[in-house]
Parts: structure tokens; C-alpha cells; sequence
């Protein structure tokens, strides 16, 4: 979207330093803000349901699943919707929903008539809003950046997220403390408002678009389906997402009870053990570029997808003592480091190889797969966990670990060792990027893509983002 003040902004060149780039600041500290504001609310909802209003064991349940249901039912239309219409205005629309949305529940509690469904409805109208902002965000990025810098770009702001989910976490307890669960909703409240106004100031053109307009959403939401299953490498690394995702669906949902009941890990030390998770997703995406570059990013990522299960070894040998709190806490370090390497460089590997008009399709199949296969992971987890026990449910999800492991190494990615280049833009498509007045006449073309969609949100459980 473009200033009347400013004239609109070329994408950074390949040489330029990304945080000199004001388009990629705007775009990092409102992604940023957000991502720390839903920290807060996922903090703050759950102690709202059950202290203030009483939830039960099975309310509570209700309120995370009508949560999780937005990404599983409507990621493939946000996608559809972004690469048809404006990605700037499809997130500013979806940041004020929210903010909109989250506010009504503060005011209904000096009221006096907050209720357990005003919240179950709001977790729906919110999580679809979000759904809808990020599949558009997924697809803006790129768009910043010339092509060369995608993966920089990427292992920036995975970096970010995870540290900002982690002090958005503290920053809902400290605000639920002073302020009681209610009122510190409003922080997340303001990081919409700074999300939606910092995409406001991008200045950057969108790919021109040019189509037809009777073609139904449907038709378009099947292109992007063909599109990902047609070329291999696109398919390999949305199956490696999807199973990556429900083995670590199955692990998390018993992770913490595992720690805190089996293990007696108290919460100060529970607390620590999810801070160093953070710092190695932080450092794994931080230094994805430069292991991607020495070893290749196929082998890198093999190695990741390789130690991952490995990681889990410590958490199904544990008993309650010290020594094995501190060694749960160095795997988690490394499995997130993993998870911050291999997934910061297979998503610009996605995003390089995607045609301009296909960006924000491509990434909504990937998150209606993994966003689908949580809740059903959920629930075998439960099952499993009440049949067999939780530590022989944990066994059984880290040996799921070892099938993206087996996707991946029977695909052609598994001996990448550059980064691929970007595919030409389709003739009389339109998805060429429009060029900036202001930019130079030898300025590399700019590749639209990704940031973040509900994959793109750091998981503070020990898998952290599949994606």
C-alpha cells in the first residue's frame, strides 16, 4: 500500500542490509507485536475460563478446539483470497477484526455479563480472523525483499517470533497478575493496532494481478491444490510439515502433563526449561543461513529432521531428579534449533520456488494439512495416553518423528546443495511484480512470499514450528 507522503519503496537489493529496509522493519516489528499479543491472550484466556468463570475440564477442551478449528476449515480460502485481492488490506482487515473482537471480552467482564460462550465465540471469530491475516502475511514478504534475501529475511523473523512468544508468555502473566486476565487482553489488543498500523506504512507494490473475475474461489483454492501436488519438491516439504506436525501434535498434548506430574518438575523450573526452548529456536533460525551454505540445504535439513527424534530420548529415560531436568532442558534447546533451522530454510525454499500468484495458495495447503492434523493428533494422544500410559504414547510420537525424516530423504531435496533459483513468471499471468518508479532499471526482480501464518507462529511446547 503506498503513502501520499512517500513515493513507494523497491524492494531491499540483494546487497543492502535488511535493517536499513524500512518496508522489512514495518513488516517485522508488526508481525513481531503480534506475535507477542497472542501470547498474551493464549496466557491470559485459559486462566480467565477457569478461575473467573468456572470452566470445566470439558469446557476448557470446548474452548481450544473451537481455537484450533479456524486454521483446519478456512486456511485454503484465506490463501485463495490473498493471491486474488490485496494482501496489505487482508491483514489490516484481520488485525482490526481481532482487536475488535478481543475487546468486547475486558468490557463485558466490568459488565458483569462475561459467559463462557461470549469467549467461545470470540476464541472462533478471532482464530479466523488471525487465519485470514496470516495467510495473506505468508505471501507479503517476499514481495519486501529481493530474492537473494529471502532466507536472511526468514531466519530474522523466526528468530524474533520465538523470542517475542516467549516474553509475550511472561508479559500475560505479569499483566494477569496486576491487571487480572481481562484487562491484560488489551495488550493484545494494542499489538493489533501496531500490526495493522505498520502494514499500513508498507509501501512496497504488490504483484499485479489479472483475474478473471468469474472465477469461483473454489476453482482457485483447487488450482493451489494441484499446484502443490504437482511439483515434487513443493510436495515433499508440505508432507514433511503435515507428519512433522501431527508426531509433535501427538508429543505436546501429554508434554507438559509428562513434566509437571510423572517428572514433578516444579513451575519455576518448568518455566526455564520452555525459556531455553525458545533461545534455540531463536538460534537455529538465526543459523540456518550459514549451515545452509556450508552443508547444503538438503543434508541440512536431513541432519535436523535426523537428531529431532533423538532429541527425545532424555524425556522417556527421565526420572524425577535434577540431572535429568537439566538434560530435558539441553534437548529441547537442540530439538528447537532443529526445528528453527530446518523450518526457517525449507519455507524459503517454498517461497523461491513458487510462482508469484501461487505464494499465499501454496502456504494455505500447508497449514490446512498441519493445522488439521494437531486436533486429530489431540486426540489420539488422549486415547493412547488413558489405554497404554503417557510415557508409551511419548515413545509412540517420537518414533512418528522418523517419517518426515523418510519423506524428505526419498525426495529430490535430499542432496540440495544451493538454494534453488526463482521459477519465471508464468506469460500473460500478470504475477510479475510491478516495478517502483523509483527503483533502478537493473533492480533484480523481487519474488513475492511468506511470514506468518499459524505455521509461521513459534510452538513454545517442545516441537516448536514444524513449518
Amino acid at each position: 500500500m503506498t503513502s501520499c507522503a512517500e513515493p513507494p519503496a523497491p524492494p531491499a537489493p540483494s546487497g543492502a542490509s535488511l535493517w536499513r529496509h524500512r518496508d522489512f522493519r514495518r513488516y517485522l516489528t508488526g508481525q513481531t507485536a503480534s506475535v507477542a499479543g497472542s501470547s498474551i491472550t493464549q496466557m491470559a484466556l485459559p486462566v480467565l475460563a477457569v478461575l473467573h468463570l468456572d470452566a470445566t475440564t470439558a469446557q476448557v477442551a470446548w474452548l481450544a478446539c473451537l481455537g484450533q478449528l479456524p486454521p483446519a476449515l478456512l486456511a485454503l480460502h484465506a490463501g485463495a483470497l490473498a493471491d486474488r485481492y490485496s494482501k496489505g488490506r487482508q491483514m489490516i482487515t484481520g488485525d482490526l477484526v481481532s482487536a475488535a473482537v478481543l475487546t468486547t471480552v475486558p468490557v463485558a467482564a466490568a459488565l458483569g455479563t462475561l459467559t463462557l460462550t461470549q469467549l467461545m465465540i470470540v476464541a472462533v471469530v478471532q482464530g479466523a480472523a488471525s487465519v485470514l491475516h496470516d495467510a495473506a502475511a505468508i505471501s507479503l514478504l517476499p514481495s519486501l525483499v529481493d530474492r537473494s534475501l529471502i532466507q536472511r529475511s526468514n531466519s530474522r523473523v523466526g528468530a524474533l517470533f520465538a523470542i517475542a512468544a516467549t516474553a509475550g508468555s511472561h508479559l500475560g502473566a505479569v499483566l494477569t497478575a496486576v491487571l487480572g486476565p481481562a484487562r491484560a487482553l488489551l495488550g493484545d489488543v494494542v499489538s493489533f493496532l501496531i500490526s495493522a498500523g505498520c502494514t499500513a506504512r508498507i509501501q512496497a507494490r504488490e504483484p499485479a494481478r489479472a483475474r478473471p473475475k468469474s472465477r469461483r474461489l473454489r476453482e482457485e483454492i483447487g488450482e493451489g491444490l494441484r499446484y502443490v501436488h504437482g511439483d515434487e519438491r513443493l510436495r515433499a516439504l508440505t508432507l514433511v510439515n503435515a507428519t512433522t506436525s501431527f508426531a509433535l501434535g501427538l508429543l505436546n498434548t501429554l508434554w507438559a502433563l509428562y513434566l509437571l506430574r510423572t517428572l514433578a518438575v516444579s513451575a519455576t523450573a518448568f518455566g526455564v526449561v520452555l525459556g531455553l526452548g525458545a533461545l534455540g529456536a531463536a538460534a537455529g533460525a538465526l543459523t540456518a543461513p550459514a549451515l545452509a551454505r556450508r552443508w547444503g540445504p538438503g543434508p541440512m535439513m536431513l541432519t535436523a529432521l535426523a537428531i529431532t527424534p533423538l532429541t527425545q530420548i532424555p524425556l522417556l529415560l527421565a526420572s524425577p531428579e535434577l540431572g535429568w531436568q537439566v538434560a530435558i532442558a539441553v534437548a529441547l534447546f537442540l530439538q528447537l534449533a532443529c526445528a528453527g533451522a530446518a523450518g526457517t530454510t525449507q519455507r524459503s525454499i517454498r517461497q523461491i520456488i513458487t510462482t508469484a500468484g501461487m505464494q499465499a495458495r501454496m502456504q494455505a495447503v500447508s497449514t490446512w494439512l498441519t493445522a488439521g492434523a494437531r486436533p486429530v493428533a489431540a486426540l489420539l494422544a488422549g486415547g493412547l495416553g488413558t489405554c497404554i500410559g503417557v510415557r508409551p504414547t511419548l515413545t509412540a510420537g517420537t518414533f512418528l518423528l522418523f517419517v518426515p525424516l523418510v519423506v524428505l530423504a526419498r525426495s529430490p531435496l535430499r542432496a540440495l546443495r544451493h538454494m534453488p533459483g526463482s521459477p519465471p513468471a508464468p506469460p500473460g499471468t500478470g504475477d510479475a511484480p510491478v516495478p517502483s518508479p523509483h527503483a533502478p532499471r537493473t533492480a533484480p526482480p523481487a519474488v513475492p512470499t511468506p511470514a506468518r501464518a499459524e505455521d509461521d507462529r513459534p510452538d513454545r511446547s517442545p516441537g516448536g514450528d514444524a513449518t
